[in-house]
């Protein structure tokens, strides 16, 4: 047999049928759970001889020892006491105190019984109180046990002083419930908000745990609301015995009310308990019947429906109740009459299946409802009997509910056994049952379920916890922003690349670098927190409309995000003079910064994030940056047009981006532009003795970069070159080392080494690899004594020709110029702006105060052109967004970017009509400047330039080298 299955002969046909019956209640349980009675078997001969009785008595040792293994909740009762009351009240006791079952031998967990429990300590408190000695009055009695069950806090044994490292090391086991969900909850917030912050966290839980566990084991907490308290608030069987207080005086929202009451009935109670011992038989059938109540309303409790724990799917057997020999001097009887009075005034139905067998002698009698009626003491006057009459009425009425009249017990399912039946042995008849099973309710309900689930589940959300904030700049469980991502991770170091439009994200928290002239001070964090101010001055009534500006926020170095922090710091300038409260704008203007990555090879991933932004806020109108062209440059341009959004270019020499692309506005001249106007030089440059040699030497390709620039630079300058009139040799490259480093050495050898050495060297690299080569032409034989002319493009403004850039003795360098500053175009914008950045220097700090007679475009902070450029975008794109004082959509700024006509910016005129311009339509300003002389002794002079606008155009005349 398998584990839990019993066998076992039926001995006698009346056994086997009594059995049967019994089995039949116990496994219908489940399907339609059938009203349970108690079931009375007797031999039904009075002279039948002894061993029928024990026959009959051995029934129920039969039924236990078939379900006792089996998960079946059973308890063996055997009678002990001096009287029949003491004795029936200790079986009632024993049933609530003592388990029924193990916690592996049930279907779900051992029975609980708050109600009986809360009865017991009742009970206790009122035995210390008659163990006093001295008499007292029914009142002080009432009083000394409520004053004693508050000693014992209400409960049926005193649990003792709480030991606080125990309660601790209880609450956090890893093995229990609390202890998994504890440690699980604490792996999240760790991921969630740091080391120091979870454990202080974790401290505070766990003291939180102990004290939770420390009280609960010694006080009940809210015991108004505890279901004990509310039923014997509640319970209309003690409805007369404090009317003083009744049960419409408890509320959930009364703790003051309900406490009153519980007192009362309490009081109540408890009197009645110290009258029954006494001995007075009203008060003793009071007492247990009020004993039985409870423990019926207990065990119904244990298999309500609609409990969160599922525990009526996961008990599909009765608790069975078995009495061998049932007397009326062992308390069996009595006990009896007792379950069938509460269960006959009771409209609820519970699950207790209680078999008993009486000897033939005895005789089941209904115990009486009230005890015979006490006249009034004589000499007493007629109304005086009336009250006295009340008050009994009142203290009987809770037992007088009794169906005393009846003829038979209702509950009461009786089963005369003829003595045929009895000694007619079954002994091939074999009876067997099998263990009952655990229901799946059990399995997904249980408490080891749910903390497995419950822990896998904060596991889960730990690594998607971590998974988020590996993605995203900022994602916490509860607050993450999906506008921007870490880029790169596994591929050198992360950036965070998207857009910043929560306060948790910024790209340039914590950098320190600095602007540079009269803005020396005024860091890159201190910028990016400017805008944020400015756009938080925006209030919830203003128009606005919002420009996302997209550039290289963030590198490897500090001094490798001056480009972003100068084109930032141009974008501030503009919001702070719209939005100044000077200034009357009806539009206000609002920045989001959008980060490329370092040199903008990530612009791809900004750019989807810009777009994703501009589908929720319709106050997206345009993008303005974009300014470093690289092979994703015409992807992202491309993406942008199709979402609807215009580009206004800052620095982005690109001469294929205005050409290939509608939504695409410069404002830099092209590199075509560049060379073009660079070959005015090369022209006059030209040698006349002898054939002019010329080379183009840029970065080689494949390194990795996807830099555009230094492809177009070389392709224009090639192109220039030849059409200069020099005999152009093959192309040379040089490839970046380990670190990001120009290796010219080799490239510089063979350039040095040829016969005859170049005139003219148009060089396609970056502002950081101006020093490599300077060096190279300066020391290696063949260049370290040549005049060469150098040409290159407008990267070169970033440059200061100090003693950090520096040229070699015999080199002749000339590079373009985006901005071309000069007295008389935007005057009012570098007081202006300088004001602007002086409010940004920290407290305590001033502005460095501008050199006496020194113009506002010579300042160090505008030399490089790219505050300038940014600050013209913004405007032009501004001008159209808000054209008319209204503000507009994206897609009618889009078209009005082309009616853009901007006088007095710092660079000339701003118009946008003739975009995409060509090198014939004289449409951008630029600047040649020549530099000369080695080290701290270079010169830089403009050779020639326009501003941006109408303006006549640069000849060889003009451009005289």
């Amino acid at each position: 047999m398998a584990r839990g299955d019993w066998q076992e002969s039926g001995g006698n046909e009346a056994a086997s049928a009594v059995f049967h019956l019994v089995q039949t209640l116990i496994d219908r349980y489940r399907i339609n759970r059938p009203v349970m009675p108690i079931v009375v078997a007797q031999a039904d001969d009075i002279g039948a001889a002894p061993d029928i009785d024990d026959r009959v008595r051995e029934i129920a040792h039969l039924v236990y020892r078939a379900n006792e293994p089996r998960r079946v909740p059973v308890r063996l009762l055997e009678p002990r006491g001096a009287s029949a009351y003491e004795s029936a009240l200790d079986m009632v006791r024993g049933l609530a105190e003592h388990p029924w079952e193990t916690r592996e031998g049930s279907q779900y967990k051992p029975f609980a019984f708050p109600r009986s429990r809360l009865l017991g300590a009742i009970e206790q408190a009122t035995a210390q109180v008659l163990a006093q000695p001295g008499g007292s009055t029914a009142t002080v009695r009432g009083e000394r046990i409520l004053e004693e069950l508050g000693s014992l806090r209400w409960r049926p044994a005193r649990s003792g002083r709480g030991d606080w490292s125990r309660s601790l090391r209880e609450s956090v086991r890893p093995e229990t419930f609390l202890g998994a969900v504890f440690i699980a909850v604490l792996g999240v917030l760790i991921g969630e908000i740091g080391w120091t912050a979870t454990l202080l966290l974790a401290a505070a839980a766990a003291l939180g745990l102990a004290v939770v566990r420390l009280l609960t084991a010694s006080a009940p907490p809210l015991l108004w609301l505890r279901r004990a308290s509310r039923w014997f608030a509640t319970t209309s069987s003690l409805a007369a015995s404090s009317t003083g207080y009744p049960s419409d005086g408890w509320s959930w929202l009364s703790p003051s009310g309900s406490w009153r009451v519980i007192r009362a009935r309490a009081a109540a109670v408890a009197l009645r308990v110290a009258e029954a011992e006494e001995g007075d038989p009203a008060a003793r059938q009071f007492h247990l019947e009020l004993r039985v109540q409870a423990l019926l309303e207990d065990l119904r409790h244990n298999y309500r429906p609609r409990a969160l724990d599922w525990r009526r799917s996961k008990r599909t057997v009765p608790p069975v109740v078995l009495l061998p020999t049932a007397t009326g001097e062992n308390g069996g009887v009595l006990l009896i009459n007792a379950i069938n009075n509460v269960r006959s005034r009771r409209s609820e139905v519970d699950p207790l299946l209680f078999l008993a067998s009486l000897p033939a002698a005895e005789e089941l009698t209904h115990t009486p409802s009230q005890p015979p009626e006490q006249s009034p003491a004589g000499g007493r006057v007629p109304w005086a009997g009336a009250q006295a009459r009340y008050r009994r009425w009142v203290d009987d009425l809770s037992v007088g509910q009794n169906p005393a009249g009846a003829s038979t017990l209702s509950w009461v399912l009786r089963l005369p056994l003829s003595t045929a039946q009895l000694l007619h042995d079954h002994a091939d008849a074999q009876l067997h049952t099998q263990r009952v099973r655990r229901t799946w309710a059990w399995f997904v309900m249980s408490r080891t379920t749910v903390a497995l689930v419950l822990v896998t589940s904060l596991l889960g959300t730990f690594l998607w916890s971590r998974h988020w904030q590996d993605t995203y700049c900022h994602g916490p469980l509860t607050d993450r922003n999906t506008d921007s991502v870490w880029s790169g991770a596994g591929n050198g170091p992360r950036e965070c690349v998207g857009v910043a439009t929560t306060d948790e994200v910024r790209f340039a928290e914590g950098n320190g670098l600095q602007l540079k002239g009269s803005g020396r001070g005024v860091t890159f964090a201190r910028v990016e927190q400017a805008i944020r101010d400015e756009n938080a001055s925006i209030g919830p009534g203003d128009s606005y409309v919002t420009v996302v500006y997209a550039g290289p926020l963030t590198a490897e170095k500090e001094a490798d995000t001056r480009k972003g922090l100068e084109e930032l710091t141009g974008v501030y300038l503009q919001q702070q003079l719209v939005n100044s409260p000077t200034a009357k704008h009806p539009v206000k203007l609002k920045v989001l910064t959008a980060n490329g990555g370092e040199d903008m090879l990530r612009q791809t991933t900004a750019v989807r994030k810009i777009i994703e932004v501009a589908r929720r806020d319709p106050h997206v109108v345009g993008v303005v940056g974009m300014g470093r062209n690289t092979t994703e440059s015409g992807a992202a341009t491309e993406a942008l047009r199709k979402a609807g959004l215009a580009v206004v270019d800052s620095t982005n020499s690109s001469s294929d981006l205005p050409r290939l692309y509608t939504n695409y506005f410069g404002l830099a001249a092209t590199d075509e532009e560049q060379t073009h106007v660079l070959g005015l030089i090369a022209r006059a440059l030209l040698p006349t003795d002898h054939v002019g040699r010329a080379l183009v030497l840029s970065r080689a390709r494949g390194n990795g970069d996807k830099d555009q620039y230094t492809i177009e630079q070389r392709d224009a300058g090639r192109k220039m070159l030849q059409e200069s009139g020099y005999l152009v040799g093959e192309n040379a490259s040089y490839p970046l080392a380990a670190n990001g480093a120009a290796a010219l050495g080799d490239p510089l050898r063979d350039i040095c080494a040829a016969q005859p050495v170049p005139d003219a060297l148009y060089f396609a690299g970056r502002v950081e690899d101006v020093n490599p080569l300077m060096d190279g032409l300066s020391r290696i034989t063949g260049c370290s004594d040549k005049d060469i002319t150098v040409f290159t493009g407008d990267d070169l403004t970033k440059a200061s020709f100090n003693s950090s850039d520096y040229l070699a003795r015999h080199v002749t360098l000339y590079y373009s110029s985006l901005a071309p500053m000069a007295p008389g175009r935007g005057d009012a914008f570098y007081p202006r702006s300088s004001a602007a950045l002086g409010a940004l220097f920290p407290e305590g700090t001033e502005q460095a105060a501008p050199e006496a007679g020194q113009e506002g475009y010579r300042d160090e902070l505008f030399s490089s052109g790219q505050i300038v450029m940014s600050y013209t975008a913004t405007a032009a794109l501004y001008d159209a967004a808000a054209r008319g004082d209204v503000p507009r959509s994206a897609a009618e700024t889009w078209a009005l970017l082309h009616t853009v006509d901007l006088n007095d910016m710092p660079t000339g005129t701003v118009r946008l009509a003739g975009s995409p311009a060509t090198v014939t339509d004289n449409l951008h300003g630029i600047n040649i400047v020549k530099v000369t002389g080695p080290g701290a002794k270079a010169v830089s002079s403009i050779v020639c330039g326009k501003p941006a606008g109408p303006a006549a155009r640069l000849t060889e005349k003009v451009c005289a080298p």
